[in-house]
């Protein structure tokens, strides 16, 4: 029983406090715990029953609802899903290009409800809750769009509130699926965002709501004063969005985009905070394509690489496909960032939208490429000493790996998606709380309401900074633009207007992303269900009942086939483990560090046939006579230094032969194929990509 004085402060404070409740709650609704100030100057807070902080989060993407999906239905190109006779189950069409049947949503949201709501802090959701315009004869209309996009965010709101109204917090962002026609979002404010600020009314912050109608663009403090999670509206960056052009242009978005961004991580860093970044298209780049306009790439490259001491970690969708992206700060081009008489800066094809499995593998094999390239993170750790001692001796020290800690790179983590294009898939990840254990959580701030108030008091001042400068009229922009480079070899005009973020101060240590700390992400735990299985229709291989690609299908196995039951008889839906970082011995991440991603690229890059070491250039001023640790839990006779292995003379030094092919690699990059694919295909179908 709470204190006489907690009782007699609680019946002067608490009806002013009604008006406060979060959406959807309500006097009778509300039971919280009162607490006494500490002393006459501090004010009251609200903490809810039973709501600690449990370092785990949601990240869930790419639902792609479709309420015209019957069971038992062709799974044809151009059909759908959606008439005919073919293999379509209850809970989707695995590795089919139908999008998912209600069933499939509502019980996934039910398991996610039962099983996992009560054990995380937050949840990421990164778009796409519509469906695709893949059917002729029934077409999409803005009105079904927005629609559905209300009604699943209805769901969200069911599943993770309690008796008390909201209780973990949801941070939604746009889909190029979630707006008509799809892709194309026009500069803001509009009609869309318009609607969207009232569809997701539970989920963006009251004081947030200007800038999300402004530019679809806002953030959530998950974990009050500690962590905020940014909602990046990524239409904005997209190549394949007509309405916008790119984001050096002051009238453009993206612009506008990147100045609040700026404005608000310096508002973190300020604050010691930390953020996480999350949208809906990736910012995937390969020599044949890309996602993001390359002006849009080049400044968010810069951003990072600038507040890498706020980051914690970057996450994205809309691919479908389980991977990861490392963004490299040596291919920043501030010409392309500063000078915008340049235009448009990208000539690169751009990638579809949604990727077959052959596409899926060539992108995947130009990032393996890619990464064949990189130097070797082994070696230079293991002489990052001696580099620096070289530096102090005043000769120069090569640093190709950016320092100890990798900062030279970004990382971007990308989860599978709910819509079977594979097997549906949630991922759950894990952070450090160190000394957080009893930090207030977002559902005691709401509680709270203006007694403790955590969101931010400079709206005002987010406005003015935004509007400090005259936007440029549209009409002139466009004729600069058309203009072009201006005189051949002749250096284009700096952008006056523009502010460039600071680095972290001198002496700050790294940040959550590159040195292990609070708030670093330490793993995460993949789900998928095994729709095959699930639905219960097609004949698999009894025999292999544990292998997952044994009973995945696909149209070269399936097509033409019809259920082997005359009604659909599913089995009781749930979700199982596919992998874990904290155990996946092949992938041997201890943390999700920048490092260790890096690391990882490096051993994956290896499988490559362009794979060539750049020893040569990395150790004119290291010597190293040792390999890599065994950390993939391989024989001793399958591992394969990630370093070439080298002899030294008097004179100078001379490279040995490697020793054999490196297998470790090969069978790194099999294991990245398998996941990436979500379990569905089998080795010799690897073997083939």
């Amino acid at each position: 029983m709470a204190p006489l004085k907690a009782l007699q402060w609680a019946t002067l404070i608490v009806p002013n406090l009604l008006a406060q409740l979060p959406f959807g709650a309500s006097a009778t609704e509300t039971q919280v715990v009162l607490q006494p100030p500490i002393d006459p100057g501090n004010e009251p807070s609200l903490v809810p029953l039973q709501r600690r902080l449990h370092g785990r989060f949601l990240h869930i993407t790419d639902l792609h609802p479709d309420e015209h999906y019957k069971p038992h239905t062709s799974t044809e190109e151009g059909i759908a899903c959606h008439r005919g006779n073919g293999p379509a189950g209850v809970y989707g069409a695995e590795t089919s290009d139908c999008d998912s049947p209600l069933s499939l949503v509502n019980v996934t949201l039910a398991w996610v409800k039962e099983h996992l709501r009560d054990e995380i802090d937050f949840v990421v959701w990164t778009g796409d809750s519509a469906r695709h315009d893949s059917d002729e004869e029934l077409p999409r209309h803005n009105k079904d769009i927005l629609a559905m996009n209300r009604r699943i965010a209805g769901a969200f709101v069911e599943t993770f509130s309690d008796d008390n109204g909201l209780m973990v917090p949801v941070v939604p962002t746009f889909g190029n699926n979630d707006i008509y026609p799809h892709n194309i979002l026009l500069p803001g404010p509009n009609d869309i965002l318009k609607t969207y600020t009232s569809i997701w009314k539970p989920f963006i912050p009251e004081a947030q709501r200007h800038s999300f109608e402004f530019g679809g663009w806002f953030y959530v403090e998950v974990i009050p004063n500690k962590l905020a999670v940014f909602s990046l509206n990524t239409m904005y960056f997209f190549e394949r969005n007509a309405g916008i052009d790119d984001c050096i242009h002051p009238s453009e978005p993206g612009y506008k985009h990147f100045e609040w961004l700026g404005v608000q991580l310096d508002f973190m860093r300020s604050r010691g905070m930390k953020a996480i970044l999350m949208g809906h298209v990736p910012p995937a780049r390969t020599p044949g394509k890309q996602l993001w306009e390359e002006t849009c790439w080049q400044k968010y490259t810069l951003w990072l690489q600038r507040y890498r001491d706020v980051i914690t970690g970057s996450l994205y969708g809309h691919m479908n496909i389980d991977h990861f992206l490392l963004q490299d700060t040596h291919e920043i081009d501030m010409a392309l960032i500063q000078a915008p008489g340049n235009g448009k800066a990208t000539f690169r094809e751009t990638i579809e939208d949604e990727l077959s499995i052959q596409s899926s593998a060539d992108y995947l094999r130009e990032l393996r490429d890619h990464w064949a390239t990189l130097p070797s993170p082994v070696a230079l750790e293991q002489d990052f000493d001696e580099a620096k001692k070289r530096r102090g001796r005043g000769k120069k020290g090569k640093d190709k790996f950016g320092g100890k800690w990798a900062e030279r790179f970004q990382l971007t983590l990308i989860s599978p998606s709910v819509v079977p294009n594979y097997f549906p898939s949630l991922r759950v990840f894990e952070y450090n709380i160190t000394g957080l254990e009893d930090a207030p959580t977002w559902a005691d701030a709401t509680r709270t309401a203006k007694l403790n108030e955590v969101v931010s008091t400079h709206d005002e001042s987010d406005i003015r900074e935004l509007k400090r400068r005259e936007d440029p009229d549209f009409e002139i922009e466009k004729k600069k633009k058309k203009k072009g480079k201006g005189k051949k070899g002749q250096k284009p005009p700096e952008d006056p207007n523009l502010r460039l973020p600071d680095p972290p101060a001198k002496g700050t240590p790294p940040g959550p992303a590159y040195l292990p700390q609070t708030l670093t992400f330490l793993g995460y735990t993949q789900y998928y269900a095994n729709l095959t299985y699930l639905n219960n229709d097609l004949v698999h291989d009894p025999g292999n009942d544990d292998s997952a690609s044994s009973q995945g299908w696909n149209p070269g196995k399936h097509k033409g086939k019809t259920p082997k039951h005359g009604k659909p008889e599913p089995r009781e839906f749930g979700f199982e483990v596919e992998y874990s970082t904290f155990d996946d011995e092949i992938y041997g991440l201890d943390d999700l560090t920048v490092r260790n991603y890096v690391r990882l690229a490096h051993r994956i890059g290896q499988a490559s046939k362009k794979a060539k070491s750049e020893a040569e250039d990395e150790f004119d001023e290291i010597t190293t006579t040792s390999g890599a640790a065994n950390d993939g839990g391989e024989d001793e006779e399958d591992v394969e230094s990630d370093s070439e292995v080298w002899e030294f003379t008097k004179g100078g030094k001379k490279k040995k032969d490697k020793k054999h092919k490196n297998k470790k690699a090969r069978k790194t990059w099999l294991h990245f194929l398998t996941h990436a694919f979500v379990s569905t295909r089998s080795r010799d179908e690897l073997e083939d990509l």
